[in-house]
C-alpha cells in the first residue's frame, strides 16, 4: 500500500465549497462497510456450524455449501459492477444490493427463531437425525441466495462509489486503505463477538445482531445520498471489449497498415472520421486485434463517411483497452490458484477446530467459527506494519517502492508456506487423535498467521495492480475482478474437495478417520506449480505506467 494509513482529514483542495463528493462522504461509506461486513462475517463465518447443528447437514456437505455461498458472493460484484457502469450507476446498485442483503439476513433470522423452519435437533446418536423438509430447505436456501447476492453486490460497488468521490489518486488510495481496514476490523469483531453470541446465547440473538447491523448499514448509506457525487453510466465498456473481438474476427483476412490515417480514432460518433490530437497509434502487442480499428472499404459509405456498425469498426482506444485486458488475464488466472488453497483451508480449518480442544482456561471455549479470525487479525496488523515499516524501508534502501507484482509474489510464497505448516500440524493432530489425545486448537494459529501475512502482501497488491493497469473506463470493474477470482476459487475448491471425496478416502464425515493432511500437501503442490506459472507471467508482463 503506497499510500499511508493516515487520518482522513479533509485537504484544502477539497474544501472549496463543493456540495458533493470529498471527505464529507467518508463517514457514510465507513459506516456502511462496517455494518454490512459485521453482518456478513457474523453469518458466513459460522454458517458451517449452523448447518451442522441446526439443520443436521453432514460436515463435508456443510463445508461445500459455505464454499458455494462465499463463491457466489464474490462472483456477484462483477455482474453488479457491469450493471452499475452501464445502466443504473453505483449508488442505485449498491443501495438495491444492501436492501437484498437485509432481506436475506432477516429471512435467515426467521429460520433460527421459528421452529417449523428447521428440523428437530439431533440426539446423541446420529441415526436419529432427521434431514430438513423441502420447505425448510427452500427457506434456508432463499436466505442464503439473498445474502450472497446482497452482500456481494454491495461491498465492491460501494467501494468504487466511495473512490469516485475523490479526484486525486492519492486521496483515492487513502480511502481504499481505510475502507479495507474498516472491513477487516468489522469482520474481526463479527468472528469473535457475534459468533460467541451465536454459540453461547443462541442463533436467534446472533442473527438478530447481524440483521440490526445490516439495517444500520443501509440507513447510514442512504443518509449520505445528498453528499454523494453520483456519476452517470456511460454505456457498457465491457460490451466494447466484445465489439473489438468480433470486429477483429470479421476482418481477419485484412492486413494491418503502418499508416495512422488508416485507423479509426473517432471519439464523438460514427458519422465522421474525427482525428484525435495527438493521435493514438495502435500498439505492436497483439497486433491481430488492431484490425478492429482498421478502416476498410466496407466501413465507408459512398460519401466516405463511416458506417454505423460498432460491431465491425472500433476506435483505436477501444482496441488498446481490449489488449490491456488480454495482457492482464494470465496474471489474473494465477491469482485464482493463489486463492483456491485459502478457500480449501477456510472450510477445513473449521472442521478441524470442531474436533480439537478449544478450551482456554476452565470457563471459556473458542467457537470453531472464530478460529479463522486469526487470518483477519494478522492481515490487519501486518497491513499497518507493512505500510509504516517495510515499504518505507524498502523505498529508503532501493530508492523506489516495490511493485504490486513483487508484493503479490511474496504473498504466493507465504501462502505455500502456510499450507506446508497446515499439513504438518494436521499430521500431528491425527497421530495424537489415534492415541485418543485431543490437540489444542492453538496449534492452528501459526498456519493462519502465515496465510494472513501473505494476504497483507497479495490482496492490496492485487487491488493496486488492477486499479492502475485496467483501462480508465473499467475502473469499477477492476475492483470487482478481485472478488471474481475469489469467487471462482471457492467454486474450484468445492469441485476439488468433491473430486477428492470421490477418488480417495481422505475426507470422510469424521475427519479423525481421514487424511486432511494429504489435502494440504495437494495444496502445497498446486501452489508451487502456480508460483512458477506466476513468475513466468509477471516477468513477461510490461507495466502500462513505468512509474508503477
Amino acid at each position: 500500500m503506497d499510500d499511508k494509513l493516515t487520518s482522513p482529514k479533509e485537504p484544502q483542495s477539497l474544501s472549496n465549497g463543493k456540495k458533493h463528493g470529498g471527505w464529507r462522504t467518508f463517514p457514510f461509506f465507513i459506516g456502511t462497510v462496517a455494518g454490512l461486513s459485521l453482518a456478513s462475517a457474523g453469518i458466513v463465518g459460522n454458517l458451517i456450524v449452523y448447518l451442522i447443528k441446526e439443520f443436521n447437514i453432514k460436515s463435508i456437505d456443510a463445508a461445500q455449501i459455505v464454499n458455494v455461498v462465499v463463491g457466489s458472493s464474490n462472483l456477484v460484484p462483477l455482474v453488479t459492477a457491469v450493471v452499475a457502469d452501464s445502466f443504473f450507476g453505483s449508488f442505485s446498485v449498491a443501495f438495491a444490493s444492501s436492501c437484498v442483503s437485509l432481506l436475506g439476513t432477516v429471512t435467515l433470522f426467521l429460520t433460527a427463531t421459528i421452529n417449523s423452519l428447521k428440523p428437530h435437533p439431533c440426539n446423541d446418536s446420529s441415526s436419529t437425525c432427521k434431514p430438513p423438509t423441502k420447505i425448510q430447505y427452500t427457506v434456508l436456501y432463499i436466505s442464503i441466495v439473498l445474502i450472497s447476492i446482497g452482500f456481494g453486490g454491495s461491498r465492491f460497488t460501494s467501494a468504487s462509489l466511495g473512490a469516485n468521490q475523490f479526484d486525486k489518486p492519492e486521496h483515492q488510495g487513502i480511502f481504499f486503505n481505510w475502507f479495507f481496514f474498516a472491513f477487516y476490523v468489522a469482520s474481526c469483531v463479527a468472528l469473535t463477538g457475534v459468533i460467541y453470541i451465536e454459540d453461547n446465547f443462541g442463533w436467534a440473538l446472533g442473527f438478530g445482531v447481524c440483521a440490526v447491523a445490516t439495517f444500520l448499514g443501509v440507513v447510514v448509506f442512504l443518509s449520505g445520498y445528498g453528499f454523494y457525487r453520483n456519476d452517470k453510466p456511460n454505456g457498457s465498456a465491457v460490451l466494447d471489449l466484445g465489439r473489438v473481438f468480433v470486429a477483429s474476427l470479421r476482418k481477419r483476412k485484412w492486413k494491418n497498415s503502418s499508416i495512422m490515417e488508416d485507423y479509426y480514432t473517432g471519439a464523438t460518433g460514427y458519422d465522421d472520421i474525427v482525428q484525435i490530437l495527438p493521435p493514438t497509434k495502435p500498439g505492436k502487442r497483439l497486433r491481430f486485434f488492431n484490425r478492429a480499428a482498421l478502416i476498410t472499404d466496407a466501413d465507408l459509405n459512398s460519401d466516405n463517411t463511416i458506417k454505423k456498425s460498432s460491431w465491425r469498426l472500433c476506435t483505436v482506444q477501444q482496441v488498446e483497452d481490449f489488449k490491456k485486458i488480454i495482457g492482464i488475464l494470465p496474471l489474473w488466472t494465477s491469482s485464482i490458484f493463489l486463492a483456491t488453497p485459502i478457500a480449501i483451508q477456510s472450510s477445513l480449518t473449521v472442521l478441524q477446530a470442531l474436533v480439537m480442544d478449544r478450551s482456554l482456561g476452565s470457563h471459556f471455549k473458542i467457537p470453531a467459527g472464530s478460529v479463522s479470525v486469526i487470518i483477519l487479525i494478522s492481515t490487519a496488523i501486518f497491513l499497518t506494519f507493512l505500510d509504516r515499516v517495510i515499504l518505507p524501508g524498502w523505498h529508503k534502501v532501493t530508492g523506489k517502492s516495490p511493485t504490486p507484482l513483487q508484493r503479490i509474489g511474496v504473498g504466493h510464497v507465504l501462502n505455500v508456506l502456510g499450507m506446508v505448516v497446515s499439513a504438518l500440524v494436521e499430521s500431528k493432530r491425527l497421530k495424537l487423535g489415534h492415541e485418543h489425545v485431543s490437540m489444542s486448537v492453538l496449534w492452528l494459529f501459526p498456519q493462519l498467521v502465515l496465510v494472513g501475512v501473505g494476504e497483507a502482501f497479495h490482496f492490496p497488491g492485487q487491488v493496486t495492480f488492477y486499479y492502475q493497469q485496467f483501462p480508465q473506463s473499467l475502473r469499477s470493474t477492476s475492483t470487482a475482478m478481485i472478488s471474481t477470482l475469489i469467487g471462482i476459487a471457492f467454486y474450484l475448491s468445492t469441485a476439488l474437495i468433491d473430486q477428492v471425496r470421490r477418488c480417495t478416502e481422505w475426507l470422510p464425515d469424521d475427519i479423525n478417520h481421514g487424511k486432511v493432511d494429504n489435502v494440504y500437501w495437494m495444496c502445497v503442490l498446486f501452489g508451487g506449480i502456480n508460483f512458477v506459472y506466476y513468475l513466468i507471467c509477471s516477468i513477461s508482463y510490461k507495466y502500462e505506467y513505468e512509474n508503477v
